[in-house]
This record gives C-alpha cells, structure tokens and sequence, in this order.
C-alpha cells in the first residue's frame, strides 16, 4: 500500500512543496519556491513541476510510491475538476491545474483553498486535533480562512465559503485586489500594512523599516518584527490599525457562526506576536459577551507545514 502523497500551498508569495508520510503526518523531505506570480500561470506552474522534480530526486522515494499529489490555492477553487477559479493574489484566473500536473506525472491530483487544507492540517495533527468545530484564518499576502463544523469543511453552495478576506468593512474603502472596495483584506493583510507603511514614507515619515528594506523587495513580516522590536511608531502604527480591522472580522465570525475555537496562523501571525496579542483581544472585547467568554484562540501548530499536510490528504 502507498503511504506517500505529495502536498503543494500555492501562496502569493511561495511555492511549498512537501512529501508527507500519510501514515504519521510527517513531512520527510519538503522544496521552497518563489512563486514569482508577475511572471505568470505558466511559470507557476513550471515552478510546480520543479519542485516535485527536485522533491523526488533530493528524497530518493520513487515516483511509484507516491499516491496522489494535492494542492492548496490561495484563491476561489473548481475541486471537482481541480481548476484554479479565480486568485487575485496570484494573478490567475480558470488555471486547470490538475489537468497541468496529471499529465507531467500520471498521478491523480486534488485541488483545495489554501486555508481550507491548512485547517485539514491543523484539525488531523495540530491545534484543532480533537476539537470539530471551529474557524482557521490565516492572514499572509491576504486573508483566507476555513470553517469546520461537525469535523467536515463547510464550502458553501459554490464551493467558495470562508472567503473572510472579503467581507466589506468600509462601503466606501480601500480597492481590494478581487476589484472590490473595502474588503477586509484591504485593510488587514501583510500586503496592506506593506502599502500603508510605504505610503507613509512616501510623505516623508521615518520609520527604522528603512534599515532592512531593499531595493525592489516587498516588506516582509519578519522586517514588520524587527521594527516593532525597535519601536517604530510608523510600523506600530500600520499593524495596530490592521489589527483593528482583523479584529472586527473575527468577531464579526464569532457571532454569526459561534465556533468553539479560533486558530490564527501565517506568515503575519506567526512572525509578529504583537499582532497576533493584540487582535485576539480586540476580538474579545468586540465580539457579543456569551461567546466572548467561552470563545478560544491558538495559533497555527503546524506553521509553514499546516497547508502541505493538509493537501496530501485531499481526495
């Protein structure tokens, strides 16, 4: 019996790539790509194919013995015929890549949300192991999350609930990458700290940012944390208001669904613990005061690994 399935989280920013031990969870060999989405679907996918390539070689585990390979898309998903719907993160839109992988490696290949698998991840073997009822949400380049009721993914008549990233949170607001304005997302992300701290230096505000930033590269989270450590009012500034508007999401979920558990994960989170502090306890105060009291939040056990694990379990 094959024991090995290989699981791929297609984010806005990396490819992960990991061969997983479907018997114990554990990751046995895993590659890191740069997505590199301004270059391109095609590209995306070349990466994809690489790095299973480079997985295979570097692990010395046969091509015969892996099951299936699953990927997690940051974006809207077709499982049923494992098309990539729409991703504004990734810059693509109607990407069939199942039909792209079956055909380079004669495997069968399952296709879910990105949040949706880490939530598979963390339910089977992290911080919601034991627990059936509760919401992932994971903030990154965007904001993504999962709903888990009765120990199943709910996905919604089109398949695409748990899209927390664009709930409105201002009728007027910010243009979010999906078209819409004042989408959560907008407001909440890594990518929206990156553009209002940049804007801010545009005018003419200091920040210490500035000590790690490179020409042409994106603010990072962990640069997000260096200067929060340095106590850059501009950067504390930028990821407070963010964690306002994160906060309101959350209770805004606690209320509508009342799940028993909240798990926060990403890179945002998982980097800067002063987000993550302060939005758990917003979320608290701003929710209604029965759930607020009975409400749990963890972060993400498994991190980086919580979305490989739980896409080579898809089938």
């Amino acid at each position: 019996m094959k024991k090995f399935s290989i699981g791929i989280d297609l984010g806005g920013t990396k490819i992960l790539i990991a061969l997983v031990d479907k018997t114990t969870g554990e990751i046995v060999h895993h590659v890191k790509k740069k997505t590199k989405k301004d270059k391109g679907p095609k590209n995306i996918i070349r990466k994809m194919i690489e790095g299973i390539e480079e997985l295979l070689q570097e692990s010395d585990i046969p091509l015969q013995e892996i099951e299936s390979i699953g990927v997690g898309a940051a974006g809207q998903v077709d499982r049923e015929n494992g098309i990539l719907i729409g991703a504004p993160n990734l810059d693509c839109y109607d990407l069939n890549i199942r039909e792209h992988l079956t055909s380079h490696f004669n495997l069968p290949v399952y296709l879910g949300n990105d949040v949706e698998i880490a939530a598979m991840g963390e339910m089977m073997f992290g911080a919601a192991k034991g627990c059936d009822d509760f919401v992932c949400i994971f903030v990154g380049t965007g904001v993504g999350s999962s709903i888990v009721k009765n120990g199943k993914i709910i996905h919604g008549a089109t398949g695409t609930a748990g899209e927390i990233g664009h709930m409105i949170v201002d009728l007027n607001g910010r243009q979010c990458a999906c078209g819409a304005h004042g989408c959560l997302e907008a407001y909440a992300s890594r990518s929206a700290i990156e553009k209002r701290i940049e804007g801010a230096l545009r005018k003419g505000r200091h920040s210490v940012i500035l000590d790690y930033l490179e020409s042409g590269k994106s603010i990072s989270s962990s640069m997000i944390q260096k200067s929060i450590e340095r106590d850059d009012e501009l950067v504390i500034q930028c990821v407070t208001e963010a964690s306002e508007y994160l906060s309101g999401g959350i209770a805004s979920i606690i209320n509508f669904i009342n799940p028993k558990l909240i798990i926060l994960g990403g890179g945002l989170i998982e980097a800067v613990d002063y987000f993550y502090q302060k939005t758990i306890k917003k979320a608290r105060a701003k929710c209604l005061p029965v759930p607020a009291t009975k409400i749990e939040f963890k972060k993400a056990e498994l991190g980086d690994y919580s979305g490989v694990i739980g896409a080579a379990f898809l089938h």
